[in-house]
Protein backbone atom coordinates (compact mmCIF):
# COMPACT_ATOMS: atom_id res chain seq x y z
CA UNK A 1 0.00 0.00 0.00
CA UNK A 2 0.98 3.46 -0.03
CA UNK A 3 3.03 5.38 2.27
CA UNK A 4 1.06 7.32 5.12
CA UNK A 5 0.71 10.79 3.69
CA UNK A 6 2.04 13.63 5.74
CA UNK A 7 0.51 17.08 6.05
CA UNK A 8 2.49 18.29 3.29
CA UNK A 9 0.55 16.01 0.91
CA UNK A 10 -3.33 15.72 2.13
CA UNK A 11 -4.03 12.72 0.33
CA UNK A 12 -7.25 10.98 -0.91
CA UNK A 13 -8.55 10.54 2.67
CA UNK A 14 -7.87 14.09 3.58
CA UNK A 15 -6.73 13.59 7.50
CA UNK A 16 -4.81 16.36 7.83
CA UNK A 17 -7.04 18.53 5.22
CA UNK A 18 -6.95 21.69 6.58
CA UNK A 19 -10.43 24.62 6.92
CA UNK A 20 -11.54 27.98 6.08
CA UNK A 21 -11.26 30.36 8.91
CA UNK A 22 -14.65 31.08 10.43
CA UNK A 23 -14.57 34.65 8.30
CA UNK A 24 -14.23 32.67 4.59
CA UNK A 25 -17.47 32.98 2.44
CA UNK A 26 -16.89 29.66 1.79
CA UNK A 27 -17.92 28.61 5.15
CA UNK A 28 -21.59 30.40 4.84
CA UNK A 29 -22.08 28.99 1.30
CA UNK A 30 -21.36 25.57 2.89
CA UNK A 31 -23.50 26.02 5.98
CA UNK A 32 -26.58 27.55 3.78
CA UNK A 33 -26.04 24.29 1.76
CA UNK A 34 -26.05 21.79 4.61
CA UNK A 35 -28.68 23.43 6.46
CA UNK A 36 -31.02 23.13 3.61
CA UNK A 37 -30.26 19.39 3.77
CA UNK A 38 -30.00 18.83 7.77
CA UNK A 39 -32.37 21.86 8.89
CA UNK A 40 -31.61 22.50 12.95
CA UNK A 41 -29.63 19.71 13.05
CA UNK A 42 -26.34 21.35 11.79
CA UNK A 43 -26.56 23.95 14.64
CA UNK A 44 -26.57 21.59 17.28
CA UNK A 45 -24.17 22.64 20.08
CA UNK A 46 -22.48 20.27 22.15
CA UNK A 47 -22.27 21.81 25.75
CA UNK A 48 -23.13 18.98 27.93
CA UNK A 49 -20.57 17.30 29.91
CA UNK A 50 -22.30 14.24 30.21
CA UNK A 51 -20.59 10.98 29.00
CA UNK A 52 -22.41 10.02 26.25
CA UNK A 53 -21.92 6.41 26.62
CA UNK A 54 -21.79 4.47 30.07
CA UNK A 55 -18.82 2.50 31.96
CA UNK A 56 -21.00 -0.65 30.51
CA UNK A 57 -20.42 0.16 26.88
CA UNK A 58 -16.91 -0.10 26.98
CA UNK A 59 -16.85 -3.13 29.47
CA UNK A 60 -15.76 -0.44 32.56
CA UNK A 61 -17.94 -1.93 34.88
CA UNK A 62 -16.09 -5.12 35.05
CA UNK A 63 -12.65 -3.47 35.45
CA UNK A 64 -11.57 -3.41 39.53
CA UNK A 65 -8.79 -0.87 38.36
CA UNK A 66 -11.67 1.93 37.20
CA UNK A 67 -14.11 0.95 39.73
CA UNK A 68 -11.42 1.67 42.64
CA UNK A 69 -10.79 5.21 41.02
CA UNK A 70 -11.83 8.49 42.31
CA UNK A 71 -15.19 9.80 40.47
CA UNK A 72 -13.48 12.38 38.46
CA UNK A 73 -10.59 9.71 37.15
CA UNK A 74 -13.86 7.39 36.56
CA UNK A 75 -15.14 10.73 34.48
CA UNK A 76 -11.86 11.16 32.51
CA UNK A 77 -11.78 8.07 31.69
CA UNK A 78 -15.33 7.65 30.00
CA UNK A 79 -14.20 11.12 28.47
CA UNK A 80 -11.09 9.78 26.97
CA UNK A 81 -13.40 6.68 25.98
CA UNK A 82 -15.74 8.13 24.33
CA UNK A 83 -13.73 11.25 22.33
CA UNK A 84 -11.82 8.23 20.92
CA UNK A 85 -15.14 7.12 19.07
CA UNK A 86 -16.20 10.14 18.27
CA UNK A 87 -13.02 11.33 16.42
CA UNK A 88 -12.78 8.13 14.66
CA UNK A 89 -16.43 8.16 13.60
CA UNK A 90 -15.14 11.92 12.21
CA UNK A 91 -12.00 10.98 10.25
CA UNK A 92 -13.87 8.10 9.09
CA UNK A 93 -16.48 10.24 7.59
CA UNK A 94 -14.58 12.34 6.09
CA UNK A 95 -12.35 9.81 4.63
CA UNK A 96 -15.48 8.91 3.04
CA UNK A 97 -15.49 11.86 1.37
CA UNK A 98 -12.37 11.58 -0.17
CA UNK A 99 -13.28 7.67 -1.44
CA UNK A 100 -16.37 8.33 -2.65
CA UNK A 101 -15.18 11.17 -4.93
CA UNK A 102 -12.51 9.12 -6.21
CA UNK A 103 -15.15 6.45 -6.87
CA UNK A 104 -16.62 8.71 -8.78
CA UNK A 105 -13.63 9.52 -10.93
CA UNK A 106 -13.15 5.40 -11.30
CA UNK A 107 -16.78 4.66 -12.22
CA UNK A 108 -17.43 2.23 -15.43
CA UNK A 109 -20.98 3.26 -16.24
CA UNK A 110 -23.20 6.34 -16.20
CA UNK A 111 -24.99 5.05 -13.07
CA UNK A 112 -22.11 3.97 -11.13
CA UNK A 113 -20.72 7.41 -11.45
CA UNK A 114 -23.86 8.80 -10.57
CA UNK A 115 -24.63 6.34 -7.36
CA UNK A 116 -20.88 7.44 -6.13
CA UNK A 117 -21.72 11.28 -6.30
CA UNK A 118 -25.02 10.39 -4.33
CA UNK A 119 -22.94 8.35 -1.42
CA UNK A 120 -19.85 11.42 -1.62
CA UNK A 121 -23.06 13.75 -0.47
CA UNK A 122 -23.91 11.44 2.25
CA UNK A 123 -20.64 11.13 3.77
CA UNK A 124 -20.66 15.11 3.54
CA UNK A 125 -24.03 15.10 5.68
CA UNK A 126 -22.39 12.39 7.99
CA UNK A 127 -19.38 14.53 8.47
CA UNK A 128 -21.34 17.58 9.30
CA UNK A 129 -23.55 15.64 11.78
CA UNK A 130 -21.03 14.21 13.53
CA UNK A 131 -18.74 16.89 13.73
CA UNK A 132 -21.27 18.82 16.00
CA UNK A 133 -20.38 16.25 18.92
CA UNK A 134 -16.64 16.67 18.82
CA UNK A 135 -15.24 18.46 21.66
CA UNK A 136 -12.38 19.68 19.17
CA UNK A 137 -15.05 20.82 16.45
CA UNK A 138 -12.57 20.90 13.20
CA UNK A 139 -9.35 18.42 14.03
CA UNK A 140 -6.74 17.61 11.74
CA UNK A 141 -4.09 15.02 11.34
CA UNK A 142 -4.26 12.11 13.95
CA UNK A 143 -1.91 8.91 15.09
CA UNK A 144 -5.00 6.28 15.44
CA UNK A 145 -3.35 3.53 13.52
CA UNK A 146 -6.81 1.84 12.02
CA UNK A 147 -7.57 5.62 10.25
CA UNK A 148 -3.54 5.71 9.13
CA UNK A 149 -4.60 2.41 7.54
CA UNK A 150 -7.64 3.35 6.01
CA UNK A 151 -5.96 6.22 4.74
CA UNK A 152 -3.20 4.39 3.19
CA UNK A 153 -6.27 2.23 1.24
CA UNK A 154 -7.40 4.88 -0.18
CA UNK A 155 -4.97 5.63 -1.86
CA UNK A 156 -4.13 2.22 -4.02
CA UNK A 157 -5.17 1.94 -7.72
CA UNK A 158 -6.89 -1.59 -7.81
CA UNK A 159 -10.64 -0.74 -7.85
CA UNK A 160 -11.48 -4.40 -6.75
CA UNK A 161 -9.63 -4.28 -3.45
CA UNK A 162 -11.08 -0.98 -2.99
CA UNK A 163 -14.61 -2.31 -3.16
CA UNK A 164 -14.01 -5.24 -1.42
CA UNK A 165 -12.12 -4.07 1.70
CA UNK A 166 -14.05 -1.06 2.19
CA UNK A 167 -17.09 -1.36 0.78
CA UNK A 168 -18.05 -4.69 1.43
CA UNK A 169 -15.77 -5.52 4.66
CA UNK A 170 -15.38 -2.00 6.05
CA UNK A 171 -18.95 -0.49 5.35
CA UNK A 172 -20.32 -3.99 6.34
CA UNK A 173 -18.57 -3.65 9.73
CA UNK A 174 -19.58 -0.07 10.20
CA UNK A 175 -23.08 -1.06 10.48
CA UNK A 176 -22.63 -3.09 13.20
CA UNK A 177 -20.34 -0.35 14.49
CA UNK A 178 -22.85 2.28 13.98
CA UNK A 179 -25.59 0.24 15.16
CA UNK A 180 -24.15 -0.54 18.57
CA UNK A 181 -23.05 3.03 19.22
CA UNK A 182 -26.58 4.15 18.49
CA UNK A 183 -28.07 1.46 20.97
CA UNK A 184 -25.69 2.46 24.05
CA UNK A 185 -25.44 6.08 23.48
CA UNK A 186 -27.19 8.59 26.24
CA UNK A 187 -27.45 11.79 24.34
CA UNK A 188 -30.43 11.14 22.03
CA UNK A 189 -29.71 13.26 19.68
CA UNK A 190 -26.16 11.57 19.04
CA UNK A 191 -27.90 8.19 19.15
CA UNK A 192 -30.60 9.34 16.50
CA UNK A 193 -27.78 10.31 14.49
CA UNK A 194 -25.94 7.45 14.54
CA UNK A 195 -28.90 5.29 13.35
CA UNK A 196 -29.57 7.70 10.37
CA UNK A 197 -26.03 6.36 9.34
CA UNK A 198 -27.52 3.30 9.12
CA UNK A 199 -29.36 3.37 5.77
CA UNK A 200 -26.99 5.10 3.31
CA UNK A 201 -24.17 2.55 4.93
CA UNK A 202 -25.94 -0.30 3.91
CA UNK A 203 -26.48 0.88 0.39
CA UNK A 204 -22.70 1.59 0.05
CA UNK A 205 -22.10 -2.11 1.10
CA UNK A 206 -24.62 -3.10 -0.68
CA UNK A 207 -23.37 -1.46 -4.16
CA UNK A 208 -19.67 -2.81 -3.04
CA UNK A 209 -20.48 -6.09 -2.88
CA UNK A 210 -22.69 -5.86 -5.84
CA UNK A 211 -20.07 -4.37 -7.86
CA UNK A 212 -17.27 -6.54 -6.29
CA UNK A 213 -19.10 -10.35 -7.66
CA UNK A 214 -19.67 -8.63 -11.54
CA UNK A 215 -15.75 -8.14 -11.90
CA UNK A 216 -12.92 -10.62 -12.02
CA UNK A 217 -10.61 -10.89 -9.28
CA UNK A 218 -6.93 -11.53 -10.48
CA UNK A 219 -4.31 -13.05 -8.30
CA UNK A 220 -2.55 -9.71 -7.82
CA UNK A 221 -6.16 -8.18 -6.45
CA UNK A 222 -6.60 -11.22 -4.38
CA UNK A 223 -2.82 -11.17 -2.70
CA UNK A 224 -3.58 -7.82 -1.64
CA UNK A 225 -6.86 -8.18 -0.28
CA UNK A 226 -5.24 -10.93 1.99
CA UNK A 227 -2.34 -8.89 2.88
CA UNK A 228 -4.31 -5.35 3.50
CA UNK A 229 -7.26 -7.85 5.98
CA UNK A 230 -4.85 -9.31 7.31
CA UNK A 231 -3.37 -6.42 9.17
CA UNK A 232 -6.87 -5.36 9.38
CA UNK A 233 -7.73 -8.08 11.35
CA UNK A 234 -4.79 -8.16 13.63
CA UNK A 235 -5.97 -4.86 14.95
CA UNK A 236 -9.12 -6.52 16.07
CA UNK A 237 -7.34 -9.54 17.29
CA UNK A 238 -5.49 -7.27 20.13
CA UNK A 239 -8.80 -6.41 21.75
CA UNK A 240 -10.08 -2.80 23.23
CA UNK A 241 -6.86 -1.13 22.88
CA UNK A 242 -7.87 2.21 23.18
CA UNK A 243 -9.76 1.60 26.48
CA UNK A 244 -6.60 0.56 28.25
CA UNK A 245 -4.80 3.67 26.77
CA UNK A 246 -7.41 5.83 28.13
CA UNK A 247 -7.35 3.97 31.82
CA UNK A 248 -3.18 4.48 31.74
CA UNK A 249 -3.17 8.06 30.08
CA UNK A 250 -5.57 8.92 33.43
CA UNK A 251 -4.29 6.64 36.30
CA UNK A 252 -0.56 6.80 35.00
CA UNK A 253 2.09 3.86 33.67
CA UNK A 254 0.82 0.47 33.89
CA UNK A 255 2.69 -2.64 34.37
CA UNK A 256 2.74 -5.61 31.78
CA UNK A 257 0.82 -7.44 34.75
CA UNK A 258 -1.67 -4.72 35.18
CA UNK A 259 -2.26 -4.59 31.59
CA UNK A 260 -2.36 -8.23 31.09
CA UNK A 261 -5.20 -7.93 34.02
CA UNK A 262 -7.14 -5.13 32.56
CA UNK A 263 -7.23 -6.98 28.78
CA UNK A 264 -8.83 -10.20 30.84
CA UNK A 265 -11.26 -8.18 32.79
CA UNK A 266 -12.48 -6.99 29.37
CA UNK A 267 -12.36 -9.80 28.41
CA UNK A 268 -10.59 -8.90 25.49
CA UNK A 269 -10.43 -12.60 23.81
CA UNK A 270 -14.31 -12.61 23.91
CA UNK A 271 -14.50 -9.08 22.57
CA UNK A 272 -11.79 -9.80 19.89
CA UNK A 273 -13.66 -13.25 18.60
CA UNK A 274 -17.37 -11.96 18.11
CA UNK A 275 -16.12 -9.01 15.86
CA UNK A 276 -13.92 -11.64 14.24
CA UNK A 277 -16.80 -13.87 13.66
CA UNK A 278 -18.59 -10.99 11.87
CA UNK A 279 -15.88 -9.61 9.65
CA UNK A 280 -15.61 -13.50 8.71
CA UNK A 281 -19.50 -13.78 7.80
CA UNK A 282 -19.27 -10.40 5.65
CA UNK A 283 -16.55 -12.45 2.80
CA UNK A 284 -19.35 -14.71 1.56
CA UNK A 285 -20.18 -15.66 -2.26
CA UNK A 286 -17.90 -18.10 -4.02
CA UNK A 287 -15.30 -15.26 -5.28
CA UNK A 288 -14.26 -14.71 -1.39
CA UNK A 289 -13.42 -18.63 -0.31
CA UNK A 290 -10.40 -18.17 -1.13
CA UNK A 291 -9.70 -15.25 0.61
CA UNK A 292 -11.22 -16.18 3.71
CA UNK A 293 -9.36 -19.19 3.82
CA UNK A 294 -5.94 -17.94 3.05
CA UNK A 295 -6.40 -15.88 6.16
CA UNK A 296 -7.62 -18.86 8.08
CA UNK A 297 -4.22 -20.50 7.28
CA UNK A 298 -3.10 -17.36 8.83
CA UNK A 299 -4.74 -17.56 11.75
CA UNK A 300 -6.75 -14.24 11.29
CA UNK A 301 -9.93 -15.11 12.54
CA UNK A 302 -8.40 -16.36 16.10
CA UNK A 303 -8.62 -13.89 18.99
CA UNK A 304 -5.59 -13.01 20.55
CA UNK A 305 -5.06 -14.12 25.11
CA UNK A 306 -4.48 -11.30 27.13
CA UNK A 307 -1.16 -11.52 27.42
CA UNK A 308 -0.69 -11.27 23.58
CA UNK A 309 -2.57 -7.97 23.51
CA UNK A 310 -0.06 -6.20 25.62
Amino acid sequence: MAQYLMSKDFGIAGLNLPHVSEEDKLRRVLSSALKSRLGNQIEFSNNSKNPYWNAAHFGLDKVKLFQDSRVEQQAEILRLCGENLLEEAYFVEKSGVGYMAKMVLLAETTEERMLYALFSSDEVTHLAQISQFLPEKEPIGTDNAFLRFLADLVETDDKTVLLFVLQVMLEGWGLSHYRNLAKGCLNPELSSIFEQFLQAESQHHAAGYTLFNQRQVTKESRATIVETLALFLQMVQVGPQSVVAAIEAVLGHLSRSQKIGLFEELDAETHSGTRLNLLRSLMRGEKAGTIVQELEERGAFQPFPAQKCV
